[in-house]
């Protein structure tokens, strides 16, 4: 092939740069769900001999995972992805506990999914809820956390690491905290896990923490929630006793077996390889920050962020327009959360780091992944001052 033509069919791939929204699913992860799309097909449910097959194959996949958090299997509930576990965890804790109190704190900068159902508790149930306030950089400090506990607190939630911007919050630090108060405390870990180093699921210091298995390279539809005895929140799903009386439904196996596959390839093992991607984003940040109308929203220091993570907001443009040149341009790239798309609302999380209305909702936010390379980046940083000067013209 002459090096015109590699030149050509080299612009025509997509680069992918929206892993934060969701990875291809792994090669070894979709062979060890096959099994459980024809053979081993059987409602775990079921007493006879296919459904007993079934629930061996259900309980040995969470025997493995509960291996890997190095927790009791009781502990570990199977849901349909990240906003199941979220939702779980929040409306069955605070709904458990609210003879206790009605006192709820989550950051002001939380998953849609952690936001609005604290919101709805708010509105609807009756409780009372404390949205922290965040630095510029989106972080919550500890003492923000501290000074909002009351007696009738009952719940704090705040995420392991931001999906917009990428920022790492204190959550060990907060859970202690929570801890020692008798407050319990969520964490939504769904960006965390296959991005930073993992030990166990305790090194959140949490009692519930949230998984989503398309994230690591797993299966769309399959997520887990992990629950510290003897905490029981009180099922948000009603109609069966599956998952220990926790979540009613018959669980869906394969991709079940998918997400322990992938938790077992790619979190134990960081699929997004800080020592790759690390590099890389810091490349894209300081290209980004050269373009004028241009100004960096994650972090600047590689250990305050996601590895993987550049977000940025542009003057004179917004999140649409800009979504729509890149894609045009073969760039895949996001404007905020995934969960949000369409939206014409500016960034939730860019408005509570104090950034002007018309600058949040004009965010771009690049998230690289295992198989981004540093061709992509450089074909990227190469384009990018031109697209966005003619956007703002």
């Amino acid at each position: 092939m002459c090096d015109d033509a590699r030149a050509v069919r080299s612009a025509l791939v997509p680069i992918y740069f929206d892993y934060n929204a969701t990875t291809p699913l792994d090669s070894a992860v979709r062979e060890a769900m096959l099994p459980f799309l024809d053979g081993t097909w059987g409602n775990p449910s079921s007493v006879h001999a296919i459904g007993r097959t079934a629930r061996a194959a259900l309980d040995d996949a969470r025997y493995r995972l509960s291996a890997l958090w190095r927790c009791k299997p009781s502990e570990v509930v199977f849901t349909a992805g990240g906003t199941e576990s979220n939702n779980l965890a929040i409306f069955g804790t605070a709904r458990l506990l609210r003879t206790r109190g009605r006192h709820l704190i989550c950051s002001a900068v939380e998953h849609p999914a952690v936001l609005h159902a604290f919101r709805f508790l708010r509105e609807h149930e009756g409780f009372e809820v404390t949205e922290l306030p965040v630095d510029s950089r989106g972080r919550v400090s500890v003492s923000t956390v501290e000074s909002a506990l009351r007696p009738d607190t009952v719940l704090v939630s705040v995420m392991a690491a931001n999906n917009e911007v990428g920022t790492l919050q204190p959550v060990p630090e907060i859970g202690r905290l929570c801890r020692e108060r008798g407050v319990r405390f969520h964490t939504d870990a769904v960006q965390a896990f296959g991005k930073l180093p993992f030990r166990d699921i305790h090194q959140f210091e949490a009692d519930l923490v949230s998984v989503c298995a398309h994230k690591f390279h797993g299966p769309k539809g399959a997520g887990a929630l992990f629950i510290r005895s003897p905490l029981q929140p009180l099922p948000t799903q009603i109609g069966g006793g599956h998952e220990n009386e926790r979540r009613a439904g018959t669980e869906n196996l394969a991709a079940i077996a998918g997400l322990v596959r992938a938790f077992e390839r790619c979190v134990v093992v960081p699929a997004f390889d800080p020592q790759v991607l690390t590099p890389l984003a810091s490349r894209l940040v300081q290209a980004v920050a050269a373009i004028p109308g241009v100004t960096v929203r994650s972090p600047m220091s590689d250990g305050d962020r996601l590895p993987n993570t550049v977000a940025f907001s542009v003057q004179g443009t917004d999140g649409i327009a800009l979504m729509a040149t890149l894609d045009l341009e073969g760039v895949c790239a996001s404007s905020g959360s995934a969960c949000s798309a369409g939206s014409l609302e500016p960034s939730h999380v860019l408005a509570a780091m104090g950034v002007p209305a018309a600058e949040a909702n004009a965010l771009v936010r690049f998230s690289l992944g295992r198989d981004s390379t540093l061709e992509e980046v450089d074909r990227v940083m190469e384009r990018l001052p031109h697209l966005l000067g003619r956007l703002r013209a």
